[in-house]
């Protein structure tokens, strides 16, 4: 269903791992792990641009908040208008509701079809084809010896299943249910997997504090404008259970489908939460300086605008005015 997606990140996958095999072994470990943080970071690395768009659009709504307010307060009685009048605040202020929405929408099919590629190494397990596709029947170890992933050989895909880190194949989870797996106990793999895992949950948790305690930190500045009218205190509650299940919920999430992803697949997750561990700290920095830079313009304009001390006000009225006063 996703293949025009499946290709393409095939493609941007087997050429790192052919860009690296010139310097390193193509069936080592060490170069298929390489191969899936560059390929991570590469499609990590074209979301910025749209990620950085997105908070301006965030901080865009901020600023044309309280007058959405004011609109919603005028016309509570009719939706119609109030309507109108807020897609007229939107035109004026140049600013598109869906462009916010619009890189996190495109980053699902993304790693949805990163996580697929990089899963279908090993159909000896079923693989799902992801947003409803259908899922495909266990092959038996010869079948997926012989069955190309997408962009990869068949005699690449049994490359990527020999290949170990520290001894355990990349394809082995505690479950160590793959019928590719010959003698590899879950003893063996827990090494491994235990401490991707905690740092994974670890740097999860890091990323979604490091958000909130941002969207804090702006709302005590009063540059965030808090949630007001009838909704406010419900608002209040919802932002504050939203901010738990990022700080708790989705580390223990990926704790709990952690011990059942393959190694290969761990260290795709490990890479995608580093970059987002240093890239939400240079964006925020770089969204603080625009802020800043806006607000120096604002007040430079002001105090050039301004009438200089003693300077004469213009008297706009007519002589006769004049003359009567």
């Amino acid at each position: 269903m996703l293949n025009f997606i499946y290709w393409p990140i095939s493609a941007v996958l087997w050429f790192w791992h052919w860009l690296l095999s010139l310097v390193l072994n193509p069936a080592w470990g060490i170069t298929w792990i390489l191969a899936i943080v560059l390929l991570t970071w590469t499609l990590k690395a074209l979301m910025v641009k749209p990620t950085i768009n997105q908070l301006r659009s965030s901080r865009k709504m901020q600023e044309i908040q309280p007058l959405l307010q004011e609109v919603r307060t005028k016309y509570a009685n009719d939706r119609t208008k109030q309507a109108e009048e807020m897609q007229k605040i939107y035109k004026d202020n140049n600013f598109r509701p869906l462009a916010g929405c619009l890189p996190v929408l495109a980053q699902i099919p993304m790693f949805i079809g990163l996580f697929h590629v990089l899963r279908s190494f090993d159909r000896t397990v079923a693989v799902a084809g992801g947003f409803g596709g259908t899922t495909s029947e266990p092959m038996s170890v010869e079948q997926n010896a012989n069955t190309a992933n997408y962009i990869f050989s068949p005699e690449a895909v049994q490359e990527f299943l020999n290949a170990k880190v520290f001894g355990v194949p990349l394809v082995a989870n505690l479950q160590a249910n793959s019928a590719v797996l010959e003698n590899i106990s879950w003893q063996q793999v827990a090494p491994i997997v235990v401490p991707l895992i905690a740092i994974i949950a670890a740097l999860t948790h890091l990323n979604a504090k490091a958000s909130i305690d941002r969207q804090e930190a702006r709302r005590l500045s009063g540059k965030t404008a808090a949630p007001q009218g009838e909704n406010a205190e419900m608002m209040q509650q919802q932002m504050a259970m939203m901010n738990k299940l990022m700080l708790w919920v989705m580390p223990g999430m990926l704790v709990v489908s952690g011990f059942i992803w393959p190694i290969g697949l761990l260290f795709y997750m490990l890479s995608n939460t580093v970059w987002t561990f240093f890239q939400t700290r240079w964006v925020y920095a770089k969204m603080d300086k625009e802020e800043a830079a806006e607000e120096a313009a604002k007040i430079e304009l002001k105090r050039t605008s301004a009438p200089k001390p003693g300077a004469r006000k213009l008297d706009k009225r007519t002589k006769k005015q004049r003359k009567r006063s």
